[in-house]
């Protein structure tokens, strides 16, 4: 007696062939069960959010006047390219604030055109985002 699932009368046949389209090769039938990330960028999105940044702290008139000196100073000893370390404030290419860093090296070239200060590394600091300058013998 021959069981509902019996196969056998089918089993051996070959597989029919669609008459009107060509069958997906095998490389192509991979792609439809690949995993799919609905939520792509989101999680960057909330990394970024939670990144923190410092706000600029603005210079009174007296700091300003401060780092202007200093500035003077330096623009007249640039000859000895003396060691400097310069705080500074970087601004955030992506969302409001920045942070602060410092700089050290000798001096290279103080650019009045550009206003900025260019350091033997290759550090270019514009004068508006200084904070503090100090010179390698006011740091030891």
């Amino acid at each position: 007696m021959r069981g509902i699932h019996d196969y056998s009368d089918i089993i051996l046949l070959p597989r029919p062939e669609p008459a009107y389209h060509q069958r997906m090769p095998i490389a192509d039938r991979a792609a439809q069960f690949s995993p799919f990330a609905a939520l792509t960028g989101f999680f960057d999105v909330i990394e970024e959010s939670g990144r923190v940044t410092d706000e600029k702290i603005y210079l009174d008139e007296k700091e300003k006047d401060r780092i202007n000196r200093k500035l003077n100073a330096l623009y007249e000893d640039a000859g000895t390219c003396p060691e400097i370390t310069i705080t500074y404030f970087e601004p955030d290419e992506r969302k409001s604030g920045g942070r602060y860093r410092k700089a050290n090296g000798k001096l290279k070239k103080i650019d009045m055109i550009g206003k900025r200060i260019i350091l033997d590394n290759g550090s270019k600091i514009r004068f508006n985002q200084i904070v503090d300058i100090m010179k390698k013998a006011e740091t030891s």
